[in-house]
């Protein structure tokens, strides 16, 4: 495992990308949360608050069609380009005065989110051309370190920060940390081939054969829907955590905050380990083997017992990460790099979109429901998807049939 990563670390790439995600996360992370408190301090609505992440979340529906861009230009300049116009973005609320002004904070909010949709995509697809092969899974599982890193440190920096100096002090912090993330990838050295004119060929059409891809693959589909599955048990489970502080464990809401440690902790020693686990073993193991722990950590929720409960958001947050970190190096291995914006972003939205819209009905579970029937029927859920993906006949692509759907059988390097 540790070769690996110093492997990673010594690419000059891989190092500047990481750094790119870094510092992105470490500002998208502290203004998600310190967005939330400015507005509930100008407006006093919990609701208005609840908004700012839905805005953010939202363009993840529409995300392939958002990646088709990603496939239309060369990736590097477009990510240098997308940091600097968030960054500007960024600026506007520091116009924000009042609680007449908060709508300005939502359509940045969701502005932003439309670019960190687009960002992903062009990041999975440069990985591709910049990041050996071999280096790949050490690289995702890095990243998804990095990434449950910033969400344990930033929030807490974001939330002193705005106590201190305001909502707009953050805001700035957000847009300083895309000035040098777009720094970072400038550096980054990579030869891209511009794409080719495709000036006869829609919007929709484009943005289809990406989704078309990604269906018809036989290595892929099983992966992200997997993931996808996976994603909707975690909200599922979590939409039931404060009922289950009060009713099973007898403590205080704060204390979600020592399950929510423990489940990043987790989640980074998961991202370290991956690269070495994927090198040992097939990716839909891998996936299942980490979907399977991350269902146990679920099952353990719903028992009255501190220390299994406490075991349990250790689980779910190593095993979680797996799925996840699998459907993206396949999707980068698997893929034609002028399909690859495309595929990756309707792989994000298939992974990632639904979540949301599990909240809502786990919302609605909790409250008319006893807890532990929400959170067992998200263990089994993934217990089954687990099981699928494991037992599930391993196919292999077929160059006719992606031919017969019109695309490209040569995957990436």
């Amino acid at each position: 495992m540790r070769w690996g990563i110093v492997r990673v670390l010594r690419d000059r790439n891989a190092g500047l990308y990481l750094g790119g995600v870094i510092l992105s996360g470490f500002g998208d992370s502290a203004m998600a949360l310190a967005a939330g408190i400015w507005v509930k301090t100008l407006t006093g609505s919990d609701s208005l608050a609840a908004l700012v992440g839905f805005c953010m979340w939202l363009p993840a529906f529409v995300g392939p069609a958002i990646g088709t861009l990603a496939d239309r230009v060369r990736r590097r300049p477009l990510l240098v380009g997308t940091n600097l116009v968030l960054a500007a973005v960024l600026t506007a609320p520091l116009a924000l005065r009042s609680r007449e002004d908060v709508w300005l904070l939502f359509v940045v909010l969701t502005l932003v989110g439309v670019g960190t949709v687009l960002v992903d995509a062009a990041e999975t697809a440069l990985i591709a051309a910049a990041v050996p092969g071999e280096l790949r899974g050490d690289f995702n599982g890095l990243v998804r370190t990095s990434i449950e890193s910033m969400k344990l440190v930033a929030p807490l920096a974001g939330a002193g920060l705005f106590t201190a100096f305001g909502g707009p002090a953050v805001a700035l912090l957000d847009a300083v940390t895309f000035v040098l993330a777009a720094a970072a990838f400038r550096l980054i050295r990579v030869r891209e081939p511009r794409p080719a004119p495709r000036s006869e060929r829609s919007w929709t059409t484009e943005t289809a054969e990406g989704a078309r891809y990604l269906w018809h693959h036989p290595v892929l589909r099983p992966l992200v829907l997997a993931g996808g599955v996976a994603m909707v048990a975690s909200s599922l489970s979590s939409a039931a955590t404060y009922a289950m502080l009060d009713v099973g464990l007898h403590r205080s809401p704060a204390f979600a905050a020592v399950l929510t440690t423990l489940q990043g902790l987790g989640s980074v020693v998961s991202g370290l380990a991956a690269g070495a686990l994927l090198r040992r073993m097939p990716e839909r193991t891998f996936a299942a083997a980490g979907i399977a722990l991350f269902a146990l950590g679920v099952l353990a929720r719903s028992t009255p017992s501190l220390p299994l409960v406490l075991a349990g958001s250790l689980a779910i947050g190593l095993g979680l990460p797996y799925p996840l970190i699998a459907a993206l190096t396949a999707v980068q291995r698997e893929t034609p790099g002028e399909l690859l914006g495309r595929v990756a972003a309707t792989a994000s939205t298939l992974l990632y979109a639904p979540t949301g819209l599990a909240l809502l009905v786990g919302t609605g579970m909790v409250a008319g429901l006893d807890y532990r029937v929400q959170i067992i029927t998200a263990g089994t859920l993934a217990l089954g998807t687990a099981a699928v993906l494991l037992l599930a006949p391993k196919n292999t692509p077929d160059p006719n049939s992606l031919a017969a759907h019109g695309m490209s059988a040569e995957p990436g390097q």
